[in-house]
């Protein structure tokens, strides 16, 4: 075997598992009816890092991922039983968010949007909010206020 073969198949290799790398399965979850294009155009236009963790590929065309453990962006999902009238809502660069602790870390769902998004934020990541702080471009553009976060 020549030189050139062995370079470019050790080429080729390294290519297949780059892509393999950086690929997340996000679990199938039930989205709202009609948000499908908003949240392809937010997932295509979110940012290639948040919290400062690279993006990575994800099958699912309304999820994103980024970073090890995976930061989670979920678009489209059904309103959290969690959300109640009274509910607190926490605002971050004019987009505002339900908190929710879990076993993991926290589940952050927009609130008063067209439709809603979800980021789950792994413990290690301190302070939470700076990975929503890094969605709320995409987030703003692609799901519009409906009621400000008060």
């Amino acid at each position: 075997m020549s030189d050139r073969h062995v370079l470019i198949g050790g080429a080729l290799l390294a290519l297949l598992l780059a892509g393999c790398a950086g690929s997340y399965d996000v679990d199938d979850f039930p989205t709202a009816q009609g948000t499908e294009v908003d949240c392809q155009a937010l997932i295509a236009d979110a940012p290639p890092r948040v919290a400062d963790q690279d993006r990575l590929d994800v099958r699912n065309p309304v999820a994103a991922a980024w970073g090890d453990p995976e930061i989670v962006l979920r678009c489209g999902v059904e309103k959290p039983d969690a959300l109640k009238p009274t509910s607190r809502c926490f605002d971050v660069n004019d987009v505002g968010w339900l908190a929710e602790t879990t076993a993991d870390g926290y589940l952050f769902t927009t609130i008063g949007r067209t439709f809603h998004v979800s980021v789950e934020v792994p413990k290690s990541y301190d302070p939470a909010a700076d990975a929503l702080a890094d969605l709320a471009t995409s987030v703003k553009k692609h799901d519009p206020e409906k009621d400000p976060c008060v």
